[in-house]
């Protein structure tokens, strides 16, 4: 068997066979076949595709490359969450000690941001001491005695996808449907969770811009995860303008501690309880939405989510102190309200724009392993649907300096599109997908 064959068969649209991709992935893992060889075959995936059994063929073979997690015998489900990306997507440091304190644990291997999708790893990260490097012994230790976990992906755990993932970013081939979702679904099934609930995101501000690519990509995942015994479920989630208010990392942490107060952004709050219902259906803790629905929202009123959240916090060496004093998070010095520059209601929001804007004040990083900023980013206030009046606020930037203050303002007035009329709120979610 030869690499260029592969290649080959795959440029003139012919399926490859189970041990065909098998080869070329091992191969290419073990430096057998060289970065040029393996451009030129992600290449042919991206203009050819891949069959639904060609693309869970590959996803198999990605997790074999590594070690997996087996959190068998943890409890009778472990529970994990993904989000394709998005701009103020904060959900997973809700939902997760949000379920957990339900009784469901919840394990997940995070990401790092990238471009103008903020990533979970750096906005815990913002908290003093959080620690998110852990031996797979210490992962599942933590499972086991505070039923929640949260850390980098091992490098041990689907090294396919890691070297895979850098080379399809300087090729122009992340696009790709199919190595989209054998990368998220590599990496869930390695991560050994017997229930997926995945969020994927539509619109300006996600990798998936319509509604069409973002169901295809969703029902790919949950075939992959059927064929291999794992419960799924995908939620098509808007992406328009940014989930709920905050941008940016230390922001986004005392969001989602003011959402654990029962303090939180309408929009986001009942986000967390669409995509934490279906943790809950998936595991086995409710039968339907509604009976979800009302054990999570008791759980957020009698402040059992705050409680595990601040002992996850300690649990992996973070100051749970930040939970009643937001000042020791780190801090931008210069701070900038924003004023509505005229009256009317707002009829946009580009997310994408927020997004690259926060980027630019150091919220993000072009580049992986580039550092960040966690003090910076952008606080909105009125979203999509709502009155304004000129003069009163609209938007608040933490930034580094003045300069890059006034620089994101000009920025980020242009992302605002405004209407004489009243213009209906964005939708939340526009499709569950049940497996």
């Amino acid at each position: 068997m030869r690499a260029v064959d592969i290649i080959a068969k795959k440029r003139d649209g012919l399926v490859l066979t189970r041990e065909e991709i098998d080869f070329f992935i091992q191969g290419f893992t073990k430096g057998d076949i060289p970065d040029y060889q393996a451009a030129a075959w992600a290449m042919a995936v991206l203009l050819r595709g891949m069959t639904p059994q060609e693309t869970a063929d590959l996803t198999m073979a990605m997790v074999r490359s590594g070690k997996t997690l087996d959190l068998e015998g943890l409890a009778p489900v472990v529970v994990d969450k993904h989000s394709t990306g998005g701009v103020g997507d904060k959900t997973t440091l809700v939902v997760a000690p949000l379920v957990s304190a339900v009784g469901l644990p919840v394990a997940k291997m995070s990401g790092r941001g990238l471009g103008f999708s903020g990533g979970t790893l750096d906005k815990l990260e913002s908290i003093p001491g959080f620690r998110t490097s852990f031996t797979v012994k210490e992962f599942l230790a933590q499972v086991r005695k505070y039923g929640i976990v949260l850390a980098g992906q091992s490098r041990d755990l689907v090294p396919a996808d890691g070297k895979l993932y850098a080379l399809r970013d300087v090729t122009a081939t992340v696009p790709s449907i199919p190595l989209i979702a054998s990368s998220i679904m590599s990496k869930k099934i390695a991560g050994g969770a017997q229930a997926i609930v995945l969020d994927v995101k539509v619109g300006r501000g996600a990798f998936m811009t319509t509604l069409e690519k973002a169901r295809e990509l969703a029902q790919l995942m949950i075939q992959i995860g059927q064929q291999v015994g794992r419960r799924v479920t995908a939620i098509l989630s808007d992406m328009n303008q940014p989930l709920g208010r905050a941008v940016g990392n230390a922001l986004e942490v005392i969001e989602a501690i003011q959402t654990l107060r029962g303090e939180g952004p309408e929009d986001f709050v009942e986000h967390c309880l669409i995509v934490g219902a279906e943790m809950l259906i998936l595991g086995g803790v409710s039968k339907t939405p509604e009976e979800a629905r009302e054990l999570l929202s008791r759980t957020l009123e009698e402040g059992e989510a705050l409680a595990k959240f601040r002992t996850w916090v300690e649990a992996q060496g973070g100051d749970p102190r930040v939970v009643d004093d937001f000042s020791l998070l780190p801090q931008a010095p210069v701070v900038l309200p924003v004023l509505a520059p005229q009256s009317g209601f707002i009829r946009g929001i580009d997310a994408r724009e927020v997004g690259l804007t926060a980027v630019t004040l150091g919220a993000g990083r072009e580049r992986k392993g580039e550092p960040i900023d966690p003090a910076v980013g952008i606080v909105l206030g009125p979203k999509v649907g709502e009155k304004v009046v000129k003069g009163e606020p609209l938007l608040t930037i933490y930034a580094r300096s003045p300069e890059d203050a006034t620089q994101a303002q000009k920025r980020l007035l242009e992302a605002y599109s405004w209407a004489e009329e009243p213009v209906p709120p964005l939708p939340l979610v526009y499709e569950i997908l049940r497996g």
